[in-house]
């Protein structure tokens, strides 16, 4: 069983359980909105326990009277507090009943002059998880305002999910909120992680609301979060008789003219993941440079057929992609490696191969990053990212094998599916996917599944990354991260 905080929902799995939460459990709905406003108030103390000037921006639906509940407890806490409501007042339900208790207390302005006053912090209460469209209107002109308000300094706290993010997908179709810390009511979800999501949540705060458990059970999560300790358990353990056979051969096929750079950040990764031993396919012209980068590797130049199905009848694993091109080298090694009936690793270029003659693949790992994914479904990279876990099983069900869908919140797609929050901007450089490939095959060599290498190798690609981004993002190169692969992959 999963713990609570591996799993992540989409919008309307998350609506069910609260249904289920009031309905069978007997929770009255305005007690969890007066939890939720508890919950982001006490978060918003917590990041800010100086601010005494507080705007709430309210819409029309639940998530405007969770901002009310806020506003409230804003003035008992002796705050001056402004409330702007943005399109029409509350119109049903628990939403009414808190706004109503605030206008006890309380005035509620209307958003006419597009003005935000000065305030320590604003409470994003604007639009709740049901939000399905780009924000139109005095709703964006709101959220402008509240992201320039941002960027003068003032703190911002996106009550549930920043307004305009889809909760299930990450999505944002237009504008979106800019939070500083997002506080989210009764369980994760997948949009908070993924997409945009990242760019828009600041620090996240997941509160249960007091939900048990129980209710989240007779749903399953969309995808599970990767945790920093997986590792521990995930990789495996190696015996004080071992040898270099035992820990696999991968076989990195690459390095056309030009490329043979790719070739080298794939192998050095594989080696420094735990792979026993890597050879490297590549043009005859690369591989004495490569032997003298890193004299570990077994580096052979193929230019014939005969050459290349002796390493690959040696190789446990291949590593097909890194700097291949797609030339007649490349496509006949390509269909050498296909026909090999060894589990396969396939990044780069033969993804690229295989989208213009597509077939379905038994024991691989696929490693497309949104362009790629792209053109294996004959689509744009938009509605990829506009819908990653959508495309992670579109292209699972076109090609078959495990996909690793890269990105900010890098997806796998095996059963269940995966995603790793960790990972950095400064891992946006290239070179990286080739180190990717590099640590997923090493894995593989070493006796996980597809699935598992897959999952592991991304996570301890992240891990390494921002081990590596400690001394700054910008400028961060994959060898630095290859670099902290071996301390990652060996945790105490």
């Amino acid at each position: 069983m999963h713990t609570r905080h591996h799993r992540l929902y989409d919008a309307s799995q998350i609506r069910e359980i609260e249904r289920h939460a009031i309905s069978a459990l007997n929770i009255p709905g305005y007690a969890l909105m007066q939890r939720a406003a508890s919950a982001a108030w006490h978060a918003m103390r917590k990041r800010w326990p100086g601010a005494r000037r507080i705007a709430v921006i309210v819409g029309a639906g639940n998530n405007g009277g969770d901002g009310y509940e806020i506003a409230r407890m804003a003035l008992a806490d002796g705050c001056v507090v402004t409330v702007v409501a943005v399109g029409a007042r509350a119109r049903s339900g628990d939403a009414v009943t808190a706004c109503d208790a605030w206008e006890r207390v309380g005035a509620v302005r209307s958003w006419s002059s597009g003005a935000i006053p000065e305030v320590d912090v604003i409470f994003d209460a604007l639009f709740g998880i049901g939000l399905s469209r780009a924000p139109q209107g005095d709703a964006a002109a709101a959220i402008n305002a509240i992201n320039a308000a941002r960027s003068a300094g003032v703190g911002v706290v996106a009550v549930d999910i920043p307004s305009g993010l889809d909760a299930s997908t990450g999505a944002a179709e237009g504008l979106v909120v800019r939070a500083d810390l997002t506080v989210t009511f009764i369980a994760d979800k997948l949009g908070l992680h993924t997409g945009s999501g990242p760019d828009c949540v600041g620090a996240l705060v997941v509160d249960a609301l007091e939900v048990p458990d129980s209710a989240l059970d007779a749903h399953s999560a969309v995808a599970l979060q990767m945790q920093a300790d997986d590792l521990r358990t995930g990789l495996p353990q190696r015996s004080r008789a071992a040898y270099k056979n035992r820990h696999g051969h991968v076989l990195v096929v690459g390095g056309n003219h030009g490329m043979a750079g790719a070739a080298l950040l794939a192998a050095r990764a594989a080696l420094r993941a735990g792979a026993g031993l890597v050879s490297v396919a590549t043009r005859s012209s690369h591989a004495p440079a490569l032997t003298a980068a890193q004299p570990e590797l077994m580096c052979h130049g193929v230019d014939r057929a005969p050459e290349m199905a002796a390493l690959i009848a040696r190789a446990d694993v291949i590593a097909i992609g890194p700097g291949l091109g797609q030339d007649g080298w490349a496509r006949e090694l390509w269909s050498l490696c296909l026909e090999a009936g060894k589990a396969l690793i396939i990044d780069a270029d033969a993804l690229n191969l295989l989208a213009q003659s597509p077939q379905r693949l038994l024991d691989a790992v696929l490693t497309p990053h949104p362009g790629e994914a792209a053109r294996l479904l004959g689509i744009n990279s938009a509605v990829v990212q506009r819908d990653r876990i959508a495309a992670l099983n579109a292209l699972h069900g076109r090609y078959g094998g495990v996909f690793v869908l890269k990105g900010a919140g890098s997806l796998v797609g095996a059963s269940p599916h995966w995603l790793c929050p960790y990972g950095n901007p400064g891992m946006a450089v290239a070179g990286m996917g080739d180190a990717l490939t590099g640590t997923i095959a090493a894995l593989r060599a070493q006796g996980l599944t597809a699935a598992e290498a897959a999952r592991h190798g991304v996570l301890l690609h992240a891990l390494a990354g921002d081990r590596a981004a400690q001394r700054g993002e910008r400028g961060l190169i994959p060898s630095d991260l290859i670099d902290a692969l071996r301390e990652v992959a060996n945790p105490t």
